[in-house]
């Protein structure tokens, strides 16, 4: 398939076999952090199905005026992709030969200056010229893990990225996903600071799995606190009956050693 612009040729074709992808470890322990974390509340929330490709460092290919051009987001997120048969392993991923354009990229800021900014058309391009001229996906994420700030951009109708501004909530929606995504600060696993979250149409977080299990946890002990008062209060009512059939003896036996048959 080939899409053709005054300057650009663009044209889709599967990584060749014996393409060496760069395996350069990632820059920082948050970066694959983040992109299971984010995965994770969606595959337990069931927003994962048939047909959903999600993935994290996953090269993603288009050849550009006949050169191919491979870029790697920290995170994205595509519908109607292709199976791959017979178990093979997918090492990359082909929009518009494998399955649609990703709806949204995310890149987590690196130790590399503006690298997730980069505007650079020349070849190899920039990931920002990646994203918005070549791809054209919708949605482009740009998360600082250290400070917390999050960037959401939005192709609009003249293809150009602009700047979305969040809601009352600082979360932003991403209608292609169908949740808001926003910045929550806290603990997960052994890492402590901002991560990136997901909120339904309602405003509820959803949860990763060690929250539901806590979650549950506590629901658990809360039951069994409840049950526990109840408890009590059955041994209470159990004592005051126990005493009330202690003074009534006593005051029968005390009737009849007056000579007064007490009353049935």
């Amino acid at each position: 398939m080939t899409v053709s612009t005054t300057d650009l040729k663009i044209t889709w074709q599967k990584l060749p076999a014996d393409f060496i992808l760069d395996e350069e470890p990632v820059e920082n322990i948050d970066q694959p952090l983040l992109a299971v974390a984010l995965r994770e509340i969606l595959e337990i929330a069931g927003f994962i199905v048939a047909g959903i490709l999600i993935a994290p460092n996953m090269a993603i290919c288009a050849t550009l005026n006949n050169q191919l051009v491979v870029k790697a987001p920290d995170w994205f997120y595509a519908r109607n992709v292709q199976p791959f048969p017979n178990q093979e392993i997918r090492r990359s991923y082909t929009p518009n030969l494998e399955g649609e354009i990703p709806d949204i990229v995310m890149e987590f800021v690196s130790a590399t200056a503006n690298d997730e900014y980069s505007n650079k058309r020349t070849y190899p391009p920039g990931k920002w010229f990646f994203y918005e001229q070549v791809l054209r996906v919708p949605i482009y994420a740009i998360f600082e893990p250290g400070t917390g700030f999050l960037e959401i951009y939005q192709l609009d109708s003249g293809e150009r990225y602009q700047a979305q501004q969040p809601d009352a909530n600082g979360r932003y929606w991403i209608a292609e996903v169908g949740l808001f995504l926003g910045v929550w600060l806290g603990t997960k696993a052994e890492r402590t600071g901002y991560w990136l979250r997901w909120w339904d149409e309602s405003g509820q977080m959803l949860l990763w799995g060690a929250e539901m299990v806590e979650r549950e946890r506590q629901e658990i002990a809360l039951v069994q606190q409840e049950m526990a008062l109840v408890q009590q209060e059955i041994a209470l009512v159990q004592q005051e009956a126990e005493q009330e059939r202690g003074r009534s003896q006593r005051l029968a036996a005390q009737l009849r050693a007056a000579g007064i048959e007490p009353e049935a």
